[in-house]
């Protein structure tokens, strides 16, 4: 079967050129370039006259095809001192007030393109993956979003939780740092760390 690898309209990137379908033509078709010096896939305002005998000889990736949403993901790392719990709960309450909401025929127009190329859908909903980096513990947020509107909901998250940690005294993002580790003072005592002191029940306070 034959299926049309792309529509005006369609966001596609083919061969590093990313862009938005404009304009389809008998041996050119062209696009709204997206990306390159531009951050976040806005527009560059560039247009891209590509040979249609590239449909043919290079691979082609196609973002809104049968379902205009794709996963995208935020790291945040904070300090190994930070209550990260915390933080990873309120990262979590901020994806709970963005997820997308589908409605009836979004969703089964995802489970059909799912079903035709055998795709395995898992959960649709936002998660946030924890993991240790060598600057703190990083938290990962996993969530679906417009195609077209990326920069936007990237954009309230982290105002979302800027101003969320900025009330939280437990919490400190990390950044690339150095620190002198002196273990004999501040590692734990079953490691090499200070002993505590054992006082005596009834005897004299040790005096500071």
């Amino acid at each position: 079967l034959l299926r049309r690898p792309l529509s005006l309209g369609d966001r596609i990137e083919l061969e590093g050129i990313k862009g938005d379908v404009i304009d389809l033509g008998p041996f050119f078709f062209s696009v709204l370039e997206v990306g390159n010096w531009v951050e976040a896939e806005q527009n560059t305002g560039r247009i891209i006259h590509i040979p249609n005998v590239k449909v043919f000889t290079a691979p082609i990736a196609n973002y809104t095809q049968q379902f205009p949403y794709i996963w995208d993901e935020i790291s945040v790392l904070v300090t190994f001192e930070s209550n990260w719990q915390k933080a990873k709960a309120i990262l979590e309450n901020i994806l709970e007030q963005e997820r997308v909401t589908f409605s009836g025929p979004e969703e089964q127009a995802l489970r059909e393109t799912a079903t035709r190329y055998y795709i395995k859908l898992g959960k649709l909903t936002p998660t946030v993956y924890t993991t240790v980096a060598a600057s703190g513990v990083q938290l990962t947020m996993r969530f679906l979003t417009p195609v077209r509107q990326r920069r936007g909901r990237e954009q309230h998250i982290w105002e979302a939780l800027l101003n969320a940690f900025a009330l939280e005294d437990d919490i400190n993002l990390a950044y690339d740092t150095q620190r002198i580790f002196y273990n004999p003072r501040e590692g734990k005592p079953g490691a090499g760390g200070p002993k505590r002191r054992q006082r005596e029940v009834g005897g004299p306070r040790s005096e500071d």
